[in-house]
């Protein structure tokens, strides 16, 4: 009995044990966010790796924000889409593609910005011979190709919008590696550079080619008052203007006009921790920034969490964002319309090598979003086909026209509202599908040359000029052959026989009826000679 008793308290002691220490382990396991999901960008990385090194390279950095905040994002995850392709194809497209603009006599090299300036021109901000690879910058965001000098060739172009024709161009031996350009309401001239990591304001159309003012200290990257790798710029009205610090420091900053520093906000969520939808305030590299007016917004495209993130123009509170799975996961900029009670218009872009889950259906669009809503309205991309590479968009005011900045190809692309666009029977596409895509998650690799091929009107009047030259040459043949049969084409037989049994009147009685100066018209061999001639030519034709 006592052995039984033993054994009994003996195992009642053993599950009270078991029992404590379950409950500890319950109660020191760290909380975790319902809306968190594994490392999204070091998804099956080795850590020796060199890809992971200059991937830590490329998204490091400490962050604007200071001290801890809770990683709690108060709206639910995302809605899975069970197929996207199909979803993607009930978008309607409501630009139509402009494929011979702009024209071919403009030639470029990875275009990275587009804007207007106050004449409504086409302004664009390319790299000309330059290319971002993985060693243009080292493990700390220092340029490795300095020694080559600033671009020597103009890196802003300004272009007819009817035409593509260039009506002025500058930035000549300044630039090293063009990312941004703005043109603000006053017609200055506000670009970026990430070799540089400097911002820079210049008066307007470039002025004397020397900038009015300077953030940054050259080829310095840094943070509190210095930039690494700045991406973009929005300027108020009043001239205030804000800066997206885009690839280290992962925060945006806003100046008054003068370039004091008045506030900044923005945390970087490489932290080896990713979200669904990730938190407020957080930034996976701020790639572009554009205003909303009417409601006092200043937007920022939040490239690596792929969504648009819109903030009080004021102080900096957030105040909504903007996120759609067909969009995908990298959404690289956007600009605001008015039009249609308040769009925005967003280029994505492909999936990055080393994003998580890769095998997700992605396709590279440029998308309308309607701001009251938050739903997509319609997609569109050259020839209805889908990009490569873009990198910036603008649109106009009234909303009809829209331009697209690509990298891979190297074009500026034009887009008009379907409304207002001629209606064309041919077109030819304009892309370039012959290279790879090769850009990494932070710089942008490109190919050497975009080419411009016929436009669909050029194809069309070709087609009806060797058509009429075809048939014209059969006709020539079908009635020589008839001829040299003695079946004269249109009658011309019965015409010659009625003239020969006519008593009603003879040429010849004209002349005392001597017919002796006279020979008959040897019709048959006249035509027999034209046939060999006709056949004769039809072999060198």
């Amino acid at each position: 009995m006592k052995s039984t008793d033993s054994a009994k308290c003996l195992g009642s002691k053993s599950l009270a044990i078991c029992c404590l220490l379950l409950h500890l382990l319950l109660c020191i396991r760290p909380a975790v966010s319902q809306t968190q999901s594994p490392s999204r960008y070091l998804h099956n990385v080795d850590s020796n790796n060199n890809n992971n090194e200059r991937l830590h390279q490329i998204l490091k950095g400490s962050g604007a924000g200071s001290g801890t905040t809770q990683l709690n994002w108060p709206q639910p995850p995302k809605q899975t889409i069970p197929d996207v392709k199909t979803e993607l194809a009930k978008l309607n497209n409501t630009y139509v593609y402009e494929n011979a603009w702009p024209a071919n006599n403009v030639k470029l090299g990875a275009v990275t910005a587009v804007s207007f300036d106050k004449a409504g021109n086409v302004v664009i901000f390319h790299r000309v011979d330059r290319v971002w690879g993985q060693t243009t910058f080292d493990n700390r965001n220092q340029y490795q190709e300095k020694y080559r000098g600033p671009i020597r060739e103009s890196t802003v172009l300004a272009l007819e919008p009817a035409t593509g024709k260039v009506q002025y161009d500058w930035g000549k031996n300044f630039f090293y590696m063009p990312h941004g350009l703005t043109v603000d309401p006053e017609d200055n001239v506000w670009l970026t550079d990430v070799a540089m990591h400097q911002v820079f304001k210049f008066p307007p159309r470039g002025g004397d080619g020397k900038p009015a003012l300077t953030l940054g200290d050259a080829f310095q990257p840094g943070s509190g008052r210095k930039f690494c790798k700045p991406t973009s710029v929005a300027v108020l009205d009043n001239g205030d203007f804000f800066v997206a610090d885009g690839y280290c420091n992962a925060r945006i900053l806003k100046y008054s006009r003068t370039g004091e520093l008045i506030l900044f906000w923005g945390q970087n969520t490489f932290s080896g921790i990713s979200y669904d939808v990730a938190p407020q305030n957080f930034f996976a590299i701020p790639h572009a920034l554009t205003l909303v007016p009417e409601l006092q917004l200043l937007c920022a495209a939040d490239r690596e969490n792929g969504r648009v993130q819109c903030f009080l123009s004021s102080n900096g509170t957030f105040h909504s964002q903007y996120h759609n799975q067909l969009i995908g996961d990298r959404l690289f900029s956007m600009a605001y319309t008015p039009a249609a009670g308040g769009q925005l218009v967003i280029v994505n872009g492909p999936t990055a090598e080393l994003g998580i889950h890769p095998e997700h259906y992605n396709e590279v669009h440029g998308f309308v979003l309607s701001m009251r809503s938050k739903q997509l309205v319609s997609k569109f991309g050259p020839n209805n086909l889908q990009f490569q590479n873009p990198h910036d968009v603008a649109v106009t005011a009234d909303g009809n026209e829209i331009y697209v900045a690509e990298l891979n190809p190297m074009r500026i692309h034009k887009f008009v509202h379907r409304s207002l666009a001629k209606p064309m029977s041919l077109s030819a596409s304009k892309d370039s599908r012959d290279g790879a895509i090769s850009q990494a998650v932070g710089g942008d690799q490109v190919p050497a040359v975009a080419v411009h091929h016929p436009s669909g009107k050029a194809i069309l009047v070709a087609s009806l000029m060797l058509l009429f030259a075809g048939s014209t040459f059969a006709l020539a043949l079908i009635f020589a052959r008839r001829r040299k049969r003695g079946c004269l084409p249109f009658g011309a037989r019965s015409r010659r026989h009625a003239w020969e049994k006519s008593d009603g009147f003879k040429l010849g009685g004209l002349l005392d009826r001597d017919r002796n100066g006279f020979e008959k018209l040897d019709q048959q061999a006249s035509d027999e000679e034209q046939e060999t001639k006709t056949l004769a030519s039809a072999q060198y034709a």
